[in-house]
C-alpha cells in the first residue's frame, strides 16, 4: 500500500509509549461512554456555559447555569476531565481545546450528529454486516435493502443528520470543482447519482448553456425535482430514474460523466459495472469525472481518521459491502474497465477531495 507523508509516518510506526499505549486502549473501551458524555456536555449547554465564562464557574455555578442537578453536572464534569475536553483550577472548570472544537467546529457537530441518529444504535449489528456483507445496521432505521432506497422516509433527527453530513463535505468543493469540469467546453452532462441536485444547479449557474441530465433511484429524483423547482436555471436540468445495478441502458451524448461522491457507495465488482456502462454516456472527446475523498490522498491525518472510519458506516448502515477508497484502488478499476486516466486534480475544496479526470 502506498502512503505519503503525513499518513506514511502515522501509519507505518508504532511510536506510543507503553503508558500512551495503555491509556489509548481503554481510550477505546469506554469510547462508546466517551462518546455519549461528550454529547451531553455539548446538548445540555455545559460546554457552552465554560465558553461563555473565561474566569471558569464552580460544579454549584454550572448546575445553577444549566439547570441541572449537582450530581448530574459532577459526573459529566469529572468525566470530562478525563476525557481532555475540560480542565480545573482550583474549584473552577474550564473548556480546553478540544472542548471548544466539539462546541465551535461545524465539521465536528456534523460528523456528531451523523453518528448519533444514523449510526450509533446499528453498529451492534456490525459483526453481521462483516460477517454477511449486508447492512445488518440499517434495520435500527428502516426495512430497506440499503440506505439509498430509504433516504425519502428516514424519520428525524437520522434524515437530518445524514443529508447535513452528505452536503457538508461536497458543498464545500463545488466551486473548485466547476471551474476544472468546464475548463473545456460542456453542452450536455450527465450527473450520475446527483442526489437532491445541488451539483446540478450549480451547473447551469454556471453556464447558461449547458443542459444537466441527473440520474438516481426513483426516490432519490423525487426530492431533486422539489429542490430544484422555480430555481434559475431548473428549465435545463432533466432526469433520469435508474437503478445502476439493475440497468444497463445508461443515456448517450454527454460530454461530461459526472460522479460526485458516488462510486464510494458501491463495492469494487459494482464499481467496475458502472464505469464500464458509463463508457456509452460520451461523445467523443468526453470526459467521465469522479470526485471522491480517497483517505490516501489527506492533507491532515485527521481527515483519513475520519474517512476510514465513514467506511464502516458503509459496512454497518449503508449497504454493507462499500468504502471510502484508497485512490490507488479506483485508478486500478477505472483502468480495468478501459479508461484512461487523463489528469488528476487534488485539493479541491477545504475537505480534501480529488477529481479523477478519465478518457477513453
Amino acid at each position: 500500500m502506498d502512503l505519503k507523508s503525513p499518513l506514511k509516518d502515522k501509519y507505518s510506526k508504532d511510536k506510543r509509549s507503553i503508558l500512551d499505549a495503555q491509556r489509548a486502549a481503554q481510550e477505546i473501551a469506554f469510547a462508546p461512554i466517551v462518546f455519549q458524555a461528550s454529547r451531553m456536555m455539548l446538548k445540555l449547554g455545559i460546554f457552552q456555559a465554560l465558553q461563555d465564562n473565561a474566569d471558569g464557574l464552580t460544579i454549584e455555578e454550572i448546575a445553577a447555569k444549566t439547570k441541572l442537578s449537582q450530581y448530574a453536572v459532577k459526573v459529566l464534569v469529572e468525566a470530562s476531565l478525563s476525557i481532555g475536553t475540560v480542565i480545573v483550577k482550583g474549584n473552577r472548570f474550564f473548556l480546553t481545546k478540544t472542548g471548544w472544537y466539539l462546541l465551535t467546529d461545524k465539521m465536528t457537530r456534523v460528523n456528531i450528529d451523523f453518528v448519533n441518529d444514523v449510526n450509533y444504535l446499528g453498529f451492534f449489528n456490525l459483526e453481521e454486516s462483516l460477517k454477511e456483507g449486508i447492512p445488518a445496521g440499517l434495520k435500527a432505521l428502516g426495512d430497506w435493502p440499503t440506505i439509498y432506497e430509504g433516504l425519502k422516509y428516514l424519520e428525524e433527527p437520522a434524515k437530518s443528520s445524514w443529508f447535513a453530513f452528505d452536503h457538508f463535505y461536497s458543498d464545500n468543493s463545488f466551486e473548485k470543482a466547476l471551474k476544472i469540469v468546464f475548463a473545456a467546453s460542456v453542452g450536455r452532462l450527465l450527473d450520475i447519482g446527483g442526489n437532491t441536485g445541488k451539483f446540478s444547479l450549480k451547473c447551469v449557474g454556471y453556464s447558461d448553456k449547458v443542459e444537466v441530465t441527473v440520474m438516481d433511484l426513483p426516490g432519490q429524483l423525487d426530492m431533486l425535482k422539489e429542490n430544484v423547482r422555480g430555481k434559475a436555471g431548473a428549465e435545463r436540468i432533466s432526469v433520469c430514474p435508474k437503478n445502476v445495478l439493475k440497468d444497463n441502458d445508461y443515456p448517450t451524448g454527454y460530454d461530461v460523466v459526472w460522479m460526485s461522491q458516488f462510486l464510494d457507495c458501491f463495492s469494487e465488482e459494482e464499481i467496475f459495472r458502472i464505469v464500464s456502462n458509463a463508457k456509452r454516456c460520451i461523445n467523443p472527446n468526453g470526459r467521465l469525472m469522479i470526485m471522491e475523498t480517497f483517505w490516501d490522498r489527506q492533507q491532515y491525518e485527521t481527515a483519513a481518521y475520519c474517512l476510514t472510519m465513514t467506511s464502516l458506516y458503509f459496512t454497518a448502515i449503508a449497504n454493507g459491502n462499500s468504502k471510502m477508497y484508497h485512490s490507488e484502488d479506483m485508478i486500478k478499476i477505472l483502468g480495468k474497465a478501459g479508461w484512461k486516466l487523463n489528469a488528476i486534480h487534488s485539493d479541491v475544496g477545504k475537505y480534501g477531495h480529488t477529481i479523477l479526470e478519465c478518457i477513453l
